[in-house]
This record gives C-alpha cells, sequence and structure tokens, in this order.
C-alpha cells in the first residue's frame, strides 16, 4: 500500500505493478490473472488473493466488458471502465497488490475498445491519478508477424507514455473463449519459434515495458488432465537465444494462457523459464457457476413457485446463492495461487 496526497492507493501503481513482475521473475513464480464479469466476481478474486496473501492481477475481456455494461447497452469500453473503476474501489479494504489488466483485443477492436480505455488512463493522470488499467493486452497474433510488431510498437509507445504496460502475442493460442476463436488454426502454429523470440524481444524492447504471450501447444477452453500437449522447452529455448544474445536481463516477462487441462508438472515448469501471469477463466467459470446450481438443485421447491405455491423468499435471493458463487470462485483462484507458488508472497508492505 502507498499513500499518495492523503489517500490510500489501493490498486497497483505502475511502479508496484513493476516490482510485482520483477519478483515473481525472480521468486520463480507467476500471478494468477483471472478474468472478471461482475462485482461479484472481483469480490471472489480480491477474497482470493487475499486469503493468500498473494498479489495478483483482475482482468477484463472485451466479451466481459461488454456484459458489464447491460444487455441493452452492450460496450466493452464502457464496461470494462466500469469494472476497473469497482475494482479501484473494492480493493481499498485488502491489503495485498492488485494490478488491473485487459484481455484479448485483436487488431479489429483497437479503436473501439483499447484506445477509449487509454483515453480512460488519460484523463485520470491528468487528475492526478494513476492510469485505469496498469496493463493492456494486444493479440495481433492473426497478423503477419511484421505486422503484428508494427502495431505492437505503435500501441507500446502509446502505452509507455502513461506508464502501462502491452501485452503482446505471436503465435496462436488455440480453442475459443469468450469470443476469442482460433480453432482452425493449423497445429504448427500453436507453437512459437526462437526467432519469434528473439524479433519480438529486439522489436519492442527499446519502446518500453512488455509481457509476451509466446505459445507453447496451449489451448483456450475446457479440457481433462493430460489433453493439452504443452512444450514448456519452447520458452526455455526462447528466452535462451534472447538472453545468449542480449545477456541475462534480457530474460522476457511471459504469459501463459490457456491453462485449464495443463499437468502442474508443466505449469510449475514454465515458471522456470520466465512465466510471470497465467490466465486464469475457464476453471474459475466453472468454479463460480457448480455452486449455483447445487443450491438451485437442493432448494428446487423454494426457488420455483411450484403448483401455484409461492416459493421460498430464502431459497431465490440471488445474494443466497452469489455468496455461495463467490466463494466457490475464490477457492479454485486459491488453488491457483498454490499451483503457481504466489500464495504467501506478496510484496505489499514492501513497495
Amino acid at each position: 500500500m502507498v499513500v499518495m496526497h492523503g489517500a490510500v492507493m489501493p490498486i497497483a501503481t505502475p511502479a508496484q505493478y513493476r516490482a510485482m513482475l520483477d519478483a515473481a521473475q525472480q521468486g520463480g513464480y507467476a500471478y494468477p490473472a483471472v478474468n472478471v464479469t461482475s462485482i461479484v466476481t472481483i469480490n471472489g478474486a480480491l477474497r482470493a488473493f487475499a486469503e493468500s496473501k498473494s498479489d495478483g492481477i483482475i482482468q477484463v475481456s472485451t466479451g466481459g466488458g461488454k456484459f458489464a455494461s447491460g444487455s441493452s447497452v452492450g460496450d466493452e469500453a464502457f464496461g470494462a471502465i466500469v469494472l476497473a473503476e469497482a475494482a479501484h474501489r473494492l480493493a481499498e479494504k485488502y491489503k495485498v497488490l492488485v494490478a488491473l489488466h485487459t484481455d484479448h483485443c485483436q487488431p479489429g477492436k483497437v479503436e473501439s475498445f483499447l484506445r477509449p480505455l487509454l483515453d480512460a488512463s488519460r484523463q485520470r493522470i491528468a487528475e492526478g491519478k494513476g492510469p485505469l488499467f496498469q496493463s493492456h493486452m494486444l493479440d495481433a497474433s492473426e497478423l503477419p508477424l511484421a505486422d503484428n510488431m508494427e502495431l505492437s510498437k505503435k500501441l507500446l509507445k502509446e502505452c509507455a507514455d502513461l506508464d502501462i504496460i502491452l501485452e503482446v502475442e505471436a503465435g496462436v493460442v488455440g480453442g475459443e473463449e469468450d469470443g476469442h476463436d482460433t480453432s482452425g488454426v493449423p497445429a504448427d502454429k500453436l507453437y512459437t519459434t526462437t526467432e519469434d523470440m528473439l524479433t519480438v524481444y529486439e522489436t519492442l524492447q527499446p519502446l518500453g515495458r512488455f509481457l509476451f504471450a509466446a505459445t507453447f501447444g496451449n489451448v483456450h477452453g475446457a479440457y481433462k488432465p493430460g489433453a493439452v500437449k504443452l512444450m514448456p522447452t519452447i520458452l526455455r529455448d526462447g528466452q535462451k537465444a534472447v538472453t545468449d544474445k542480449h545477456g541475462a536481463a534480457a530474460e522476457m516477462d511471459l504469459v501463459f494462457h490457456g491453462g485449464s487441462g495443463s499437468e502442474l508438472s508443466d505449469i510449475r515448469e514454465t515458471l522456470d523459464y520466465g512465466v510471470v501471469k497465467m490466465n486464469i477463466d475457464t476453471d474459475t467459470q466453472y468454479a463460480f457457476t457448480r455452486p449455483i446450481v447445487t443450491h438451485i438443485c437442493q432448494n428446487i421447491e423454494g426457488v420455483l413457485k411450484i403448483d401455484g405455491e409461492v416459493g421460498d423468499k430464502k431459497a431465490y435471493d440471488p445474494r443466497g446463492y452469489l455468496k455461495k458463487a463467490e466463494i466457490g470462485l475464490a477457492n479454485r483462484l486459491k488453488e491457483a495461487c498454490d499451483d503457481l507458488r504466489s500464495t504467501g508472497r506478496s510484496i505489499a508492505g514492501s513497495v
């Protein structure tokens, strides 16, 4: 926690976010980055990080923003701003560092999604506050690498001016999640090459700090353990090529997408190769919904007004089952903190 102008700043400042990433890189652990769509899911995430004594990342996708704006509005950027503003306030009650991030933004949505969010941060900075989000993801992996890097350079410069970190992707995460569908991509595109990793580093490093979602067989969606065939050594070999050429300090901050169904040994191995952030969405969606289903099934006569009866208000009050959902999400996210070795390693008191 830091204090500026007499006010508590609960969300990580840009300097604190960089310190978080440095600590993870040096300590061999990573932060769970959980997608949220509502105040309930934000509260579940904050609860998990606090109970785990872990710093963490809360992120919003284009679909999550659209949902949060209301079904009659459907404005992705507006909804993302609403969720971020809510997170800034809700996080005041917790004593861990939390960074705010946006998930996959394809090139076609840069103007409608990413730029309004950068404008919102620009306005906050002009008011003496920090940026609304501490990092954003540009997913231009659908483009040839040269075009991907040209767009990434432009946006990284703009983000760097606002003290915001940009996440980029080269190679493609397979599968479908939250409207991001790459299920038809050829298998060889699921693996970032060593040459690609060198190109990304050499293109972007001079412009500002970035996160890199290199792909090594990861696939979005729900899969049984062992179904996803990962090759973490791709990350090892790419990092080695970069550090052999540019020195040990050139090790990149990597991001792990599409981790559902991954073996714990593979997850842990990626931490040795520079992964500092792992996206968590599919598993926490299930952990959120499962308690709701159980509640409905166990209280079906109270939830439904059957045969002219009045039901049981306590059973159908959304607060009853959403509280259980919040706890379900929190418990699954705490598992992720354990898996990624971030449990008990908050740096909130030291920066």
